[in-house]
């Protein structure tokens, strides 16, 4: 096993950040919040947004212009964290530390296993469909562990594991070596195929909807493969590719380089458009959900690019940015950098909140669907913001484009119940959020002054009073909108109606509190203790059968046929129809009596 000292010094140079001045502290920091600059508007002429270079927007009001608070830190650990943590469905996260081992955490950073590796590793991990966890360390072996952290297989490839892998629709894993080498590796940890490119690869793989493979390399390169592993095309950029590619919708796929440029090139591998920026860019695009690709470089700004190659904006976050951003359901970007703040940034690049750390962030912030915001500062620390508003929707709104670290754009199938999870999930979070305080929508005129009958002692001023704009409501299904959504996904398996569980379970006012490839713990609300129905993974789905939901306690069902055919359930009070028409659904098909043909043995 190579020695540490020198792995650590192949990180450094693999994120570039001898190439960076760095003047964060060294000692333990508590974060602590910071609203972003401001000025006040109804005094200051509108030049420039605070955070960015681009001319103010005219503002419908004065609250406009105020910032928002930034958020508090719900609580911090010092877990020794050194790759992205993974999100599970559930809320659980799953890590490599310092200390060589895979470790699993629920959404406290509670430990419930670790699993020990021959070395350390800083390669973002996996957790499939399925409850499996699939990881990467220096030791050059890559990992798959089920959900209880006992292991499945661990296969060698040819150099340390620096990018993270990328998980397949069919199961197989993509990963890539420092030794310069592409690997597919089969669902049971057998080697499919590999690829040499003769130059160590540092960029993590991202796969296409038609299952294109993108990776860059240290040959300046961004290279293509088929998904049979042959080469279709290989871009040469000015300087070495050390950006993670993001890849959208249509198979675009965009990074940045050590030549201070940030690319976008087609799925023909012929390039759309460039961009300058002031140093290198070694940070991972994200794709935001209305098409904006935006990537931090080392010069110290986060770039708002279109998709015809245009600035949108610039937000000067005044150090060195490393880390993907990512875009939450608002619309909010969030990006660390190498200072130890953590941005918030609104949609037309204004800057909203800042927390200051003091430690650097090098990676990007991870989400849950149920409201929790998690990132690592330097030394491993882990720190949680409560109440955040989930993912945005989109195929690459976050570095692997999705919280459990895929690394490829969903099937629409995929998509589909990833958005409807998110939902009912936010749905669940938002009910315990406060009413938002009404801002107003006109200056209010200040009384004039009137003149003292007797000298006074002037009084000092009073701190400006912060006003927090309410936060914008994110999209929620209605339950007849879910039961809808469930009854278009109902499939017959084995004489049983299943329903996807997800929006069958919010259409009845259930969330899913515990998911395991074989059963779920549906509650209503964080008292209740749920109640354990069994599931069936269909196509990486969870289904779960209308017997079970019928069983639950306190719910009764019934038949109807009027105004349409529906399967109504009845429970706690609320009534949801389900638009089935189960003979329909159920088709009685005869059985012949004897077979057509007999063998005889």
């Amino acid at each position: 096993m190579r020695k540490l000292h020198s792995k650590l010094t192949s990180l450094t140079l693999t994120t570039g950040l001898l190439l960076a001045v760095q003047g964060a502290s060294a000692q333990t920091t508590v974060p602590r919040a910071t609203p972003a600059p401001t000025t006040n508007p109804a005094t200051t002429p509108a030049t420039t947004q605070p955070g960015s270079n681009q001319p103010a927007r005219p503002a419908a009001s004065a609250a406009v212009a105020v910032p928002t608070a930034a958020p508090q830190v719900a609580w911090f650990k010092e877990l020794r964290v050194l790759s992205g943590v993974a999100v599970s469905d559930t809320g659980d996260l799953v890590f490599v530390g310092a200390d060589a081992r895979i470790h699993r955490t629920d959404a406290r950073g509670v430990e419930k296993w670790n699993y020990a590796t021959g070395d350390i590793g800083r390669a973002h991990p996996i957790m499939t469909p399925d409850g499996k966890v699939i990881a990467a360390s220096y030791d050059d072996y890559l990992y798959s562990l089920d959900a209880a952290g006992k292991l499945l297989w661990r296969v060698r490839l040819d150099g340390d594991l620096f990018a993270s892998p990328a998980l397949r629709a069919d199961g197989s894993v993509i990963a890539t070596t420092a030794g310069g080498s592409v690997y597919a590796v089969s669902p049971a940890g057998k080697i499919l195929w590999t690829l040499k490119i003769a130059a160590p690869i540092f960029s993590s793989p991202a796969i296409a909807p038609d299952g294109t493979i993108y990776f860059g390399g240290q040959d300046n390169r961004m290279h293509a493969l088929t998904p049979e592993g042959k080469l279709k095309w290989a871009f040469t950029a000015g300087s070495l590719v050390f950006s993670s590619p993001a890849v959208d919708a249509q198979g675009n796929v965009y990074f940045g380089s050590s030549d201070r440029r940030i690319y976008a090139v087609g799925p023909d591998g012929k390039v759309r458009w460039s961009k300058p920026t002031g140093l290198f860019v070694n940070a991972s695009p994200i794709i935001t959900s209305s098409g904006l690709v935006v990537v931090g470089s080392y010069d110290g700004s986060l770039y708002a690019i279109n998709t015809t190659g245009e600035t949108e904006w610039t937000y000067k976050a005044g150090a060195p940015i490393a880390a993907p951003a990512v875009e939450l359901s608002d619309g909010t970007v969030v990006v660390g950098d190498l200072s130890g703040t953590l941005h918030a940034v609104g949609k037309a690049g204004q800057a909203i909140w800042t927390l200051k750390t003091g430690k650097k962030m090098d990676t990007g912030v991870a989400v849950s669907d149920q409201g929790m915001l998690y990132f690592v500062t330097e030394g491993g620390g882990l720190s949680a913001l409560a109440k955040q508003r989930p993912l945005a929707d989109g195929a690459w709104t976050m570095f692997r484009g999705v919280p459990s670290g895929w690394g490829r754009v969903l099937t629409p199938a995929e998509a589909q119940a990833r958005t409807l999870a998110r939902r009912a999930a936010a749905a669940a979070m938002l009910a315990t959020l406060p009413p938002a305080p009404t801002t107003p929508t006109t200056p209010v005129t200040p009384p004039r002054p009137t003149q003292p009958t007797t000298p006074t002692t002037p009084t000092p001023p009073k701190p400006p009073v912060v006003v927090t704009p309410p936060a914008p409501v994110v999209p929620v299904l209605t339950p007849a909108q879910l039961a809808g959504a469930a009854a278009t996904g109902a499939r017959l398996e084995a004489g049983l109606v299943y329903l996807p569980l997800t929006p069958a379970a919010g259409a009845l006012g259930l969330t899913v509190r515990v998911q395991t490839p074989r059963t779920a713990t549906l509650a209503a609300n964080a008292a209740d203790g749920g109640q354990v129905v069994p599931v069936r993974m269909l196509n990486k789905v969870a289904y779960v059968s209308l017997a079970a939901l019928a069983k639950l306690s306190g719910t009764q069902v019934t038949l109807t046929q009027t105004p349409a055919p529906a399967v109504t359930f009845t429970r706690a009070g609320r009534v949801t129809a389900f638009p089935l028409n189960l003979p329909k659904v159920t088709p009685l098909k005869p059985v012949p009596e004897y077979p057509d043909v007999i063998v005889r043995k």
